[in-house]
């Protein structure tokens, strides 16, 4: 599969850190960013590389030529074969991909050379090949989701919406972010009503065209059901403004980066929800009655800075029971999603069990009056997260204020902590979830 990875910003933002080199090239531990994503690729196999540069690009095409020479800095073969378009005039984002079309003509990947990452993109290929649509975005949460456009879509990944930043968004909403990581079929280029030749020359506004990917190209596809979403707990940052770059330096000396790939067991702190998150109201079924405990969008915060993933898993009898609806409970998930995202927490990612065995409820949903896998004490939700992301249950945290929370963790292997003062053999006993943040994830 060709990679297409777009190098051809001025990196404005960012120029007091080094201003008379392309943005790509600024260095994080020695080497330069674009060499990380080039070796990330390459070790999965991933070689056949297109490279859009425009701006300083003479120094991205020196360094690297080919790809078939050795690396300055480490001595070692690039081990990719490169080609590269140069834009004499500004194109937009997108603009290069219609220069360069006839050179694809199949699906590609199309990264941007000033993010900084380490995916396992077979992983990624593989779900966009699964669900067969023209476009997947590579989607995670972010600690502004406030500020970030967002992606909506169904549980089947499918995108519905697509909210930028200026659009209008409603007052609870999940945390999906688009990363800037794409596959894509060169059919897409097709739907667009664009000339090539027109492309970087004035037009009849007096401005030179340009193509934005985002907004001609991917948000005008939401809803048709030909692109969808890959979420993943990965690193994926963008380093282009100087308080970001030094972040991502810090993350690379701490093995954080790389220790996100999911190729990698992932460590996770498993959440319950009532009582652990949010206040104890009994069964919750009205999204007023959802307030966040005093602390927990700072443990939560901590939770996502210390490497470890913070996933949900909570018992909801109420769907089971018909006091609440699918839509009504994701709707009181998203009101959780946008407490925490307010105050720069998130979430990797929210299960829940819909079932109850007990019958005789007036109301009730036959076809979920079921002895399931998933609702605690059982640790079917802990189990398919571990699926999910690679989790090492052994070195994982269940958290929790009542004994199926504790029992559930202990089927699945992992360590415990209690939120009370009960006893149900757990490994630890804390009064909140920060505390036991403070005492647990130094």
């Amino acid at each position: 599969m060709k990679v297409v990875i777009m190098a051809g910003g001025k990196g404005t933002r960012i120029s007091s850190v080094a201003s008379d080199i392309p943005k790509p090239m600024i260095k994080i531990e020695g080497k330069p960013v674009l060499e990380h994503e080039l070796e990330c690729l390459r070790d999965q196999g991933f070689t056949d590389i297109i490279i859009t540069v425009s701006h300083l690009g003479n120094i991205i095409m020196d360094y690297f030529g080919d790809g078939s020479g050795t690396s300055p800095v480490t001595g070692k073969p690039f081990g990719v074969h490169i080609e590269y378009y140069f834009e004499k005039e500004p194109l937009g984002n997108a603009g290069a991909l219609f220069k360069i079309k006839d050179n694809l003509t199949s699906d590609f990947l199309l990264l941007n050379a000033d993010a900084v990452f380490d995916v396992d993109f077979n992983r990624f290929v593989g779900f966009h090949q699964e669900h067969g649509g023209m476009v997947t975005l590579f989607t995670h949460p972010n600690s502004h989701p406030y500020d970030s456009g967002l992606i909506v879509a169904d549980k089947n990944g499918e995108v519905k919406k697509w909210l930028a930043k200026e659009d209008e968004r409603p007052q609870y909403y999940r945390n999906r972010v688009n990363a800037g990581l794409h596959v894509i079929s060169p059919k897409v280029l097709e739907l667009v009503d664009i000339d090539a030749d027109s492309i970087g020359k004035i037009g009849a506004n007096g401005k030179p065209v340009k193509v934005d990917l985002d907004r001609q190209l991917l948000k005008p596809l939401a809803g048709t059901g030909k692109m969808f979403c890959y979420d993943s707990p990965e690193y994926v940052k963008d380093m282009g403004t100087p308080e970001r770059y030094y972040s991502v330096c810090a993350d690379y000396k701490e093995g954080r980066v790389s220790g996100k790939n999911l190729k990698n067991k992932q460590k996770a702190v498993f959440l319950d929800r009532d009582g652990t998150i949010n206040k104890y109201v009994g069964f919750l079924r009205n999204i007023d009655d959802f307030e966040l405990i005093d602390g927990v969008a700072e443990a939560v915060r901590k939770i996502n800075e210390s490497g470890y993933l913070a996933v949900v898993v909570t018992n909801q009898p109420v769907i089971a029971r018909g006091e609440v609806s699918f839509e009504e409970l994701e709707e009181i998930h998203n009101k959780m999603e946008t407490l925490l995202g307010k105050e720069g927490a998130y979430l990797d990612a929210i299960y829940y069990c819909p079932h109850h065995p007990h019958k005789g409820y007036e109301g009730e949903r036959p076809e979920l009056k079921i002895d399931c896998t998933c609702r605690k004490p059982k640790p079917g939700m802990l189990l398919k997260a571990a699926e999910d992301f690679n989790i090492d249950l052994s070195q994982s945290w269940m958290v929790g204020d009542g004994e199926n929370d504790i029992k559930a963790g202990y089927n699945a292997g992992c360590r415990t902590a209690l939120i009370g003062r009960e006893s149900y053999g757990q490994t630890v006993t804390i009064p909140t979830l920060k505390e036991f943040v403070e005492q647990c994830l130094k």
